[in-house]
């Protein structure tokens, strides 16, 4: 049993001596401001992140983010490390997102750079590897951006990916592994999964229809068609509207002032439509003519489409209209596991961060109805003061009168 136990305990030390963390970012301090660089590119108007744990919170020491701060504001922020690799290795980005300025419009995504990354010249043209996170603007775009480059061009995913909308704390994680398959978890839960090859078009596709087939001229695609020995009825056609047997012309109708009297129009409860003959199945009905495909000669396949030669940066480069989105956790590494971990306390955070509002909400509240009734004994006082005023004024006009 000892034997076993240490044989365990080897094989976790050789597992986590594989594993690499390349990057980690918890902003448990103000030392952030040293390492993130932000962006001085010319002709934006650019916000400044603060280092809080926002309104409400569950451990206030524990959940300190960087915040945006300022309303309708890029923000381009982003650090540099030592720059790695994935060759047969999976990537794991990792970050959690926390809109508790119940976002209206505004980016809350990451992008991921080589070492061409100049910190200070960032902007939103900037090349980068890859984008990933949640972006909202109106009540039609609530998203999960994946965006991936290849061969210096960006490719966007093909699913729809939703991201979370309230104003709590939400963790957002890509994996890419060395077999091309994704994944994408929102809360450590996977909400979407697929292969790069299929879920984007970075590829020309596999096959495609071939251009020297056309559909045979006498090919018939219709199910059905018209009886031809279907006749229409001697009575069917009868007039859609016909005058109202009931009316009868007013009695003070003018033939000479009114003009002739008709009687109006009512629908005919004979009328039956346009007629047309009843469908039979199609005796030459061969389905639907289904294009043929061949091998796409543009395509090749790439066995390494996962693969990135480089990554060294990572930041946020984004728009805002309204401010207050708190940033935090920020993990690139290749274990999926350590990712896990990181995140074990995120229900507790969320709960506590629930708890909080809830009170904070209330008090607000509370504060809310004591300002409004203070303002209606302030309008009652000013009240009173005007009619004594309007009292004491035609007493001094009297007395002026007697004098």
């Amino acid at each position: 049993m000892k034997f076993y136990l240490i044989l365990s305990v080897i094989s976790l030390c050789a597992y986590a001596a594989l594993a690499d963390v390349y990057f980690e970012e918890k902003f448990s301090d103000d030392s952030w401001q040293k390492n993130w660089v932000y962006s001085k590119h010319p002709g934006k108007e650019f916000g400044k992140f603060v280092r809080t744990a926002g309104k409400f919170f569950n451990n206030e020491e524990e959940d300190q983010g960087i915040q945006t701060s300022e309303d309708a504001r890029f923000y381009a922020l982003s650090t540099k490390f030592k720059p790695f690799g994935t060759k047969d290795k999976d990537l794991v980005i990792q970050f959690s997102v926390k809109h508790e300025q119940n976002i209206d419009c505004g980016g809350g995504y990451v992008k991921v750079f080589d070492c061409s990354l100049e910190s200070e010249k960032l902007h939103g043209e900037t090349p980068y590897r890859l984008m990933f996170g949640p972006d909202i603007c109106g009540p039609g775009t609530k998203k999960v951006h994946v965006i991936l480059n290849h061969n210096d061009k960006n490719h966007l995913i093909n699913k729809d990916i939703r991201c979370k909308d309230d104003e709590y704390t939400h963790v957002y994680t890509l994996i890419i592994r060395p077999d091309n398959t994704y994944s994408v978890l929102i809360d450590n839960e996977e909400v979407q999964k697929g292969d790069l090859e299929s879920d984007w078009d970075i590829l020309p596709p596999k096959k495609i229809k071939d251009p020297e087939a056309k559909k045979p001229e006498d090919w018939d695609e219709r199910a059905t068609i018209p009886d031809p020995d279907d006749t229409k009825p001697e009575d069917w056609d009868k007039p859609e509207h016909i005058p109202d047997p009931a009316a009868t012309k007013p009695d003070d109708w003018d033939d000479e002032m009114d003009g002739e009297w008709e009687p109006p129009m009512i629908d005919n409860p004979e009328y039956k439509g346009e007629w047309k003959p009843k469908q039979i199945d199609n005796p030459a009905y061969k389905g639907s003519w289904v294009h043929p495909e061949i091998d796409n000669p543009e395509y090749s396949p790439v066995p390494d489409l996962y693969k990135q030669d480089e990554i060294c940066g990572i930041g946020f480069d984004l728009w805002q209209v309204k401010s207050g989105t708190i940033f935090d956790n920020v993990l690139i590494t290749d274990d999926v596991e350590y990712a896990k971990k990181a995140i074990e306390g995120l229900k507790e955070t969320q709960e506590g961060e629930k708890k909080a509002k809830e009170i904070k909400d209330k008090e607000e509240a509370e504060a809310a109805k004591d300002e409004s009734a203070s303002n209606t004994v302030d309008e009652a006082e000013d009240d009173d003061e005007d009619d004594a005023e309007g009292d004491h004024e035609p007493q001094v006009e009297e007395n002026h009168d007697e004098l």
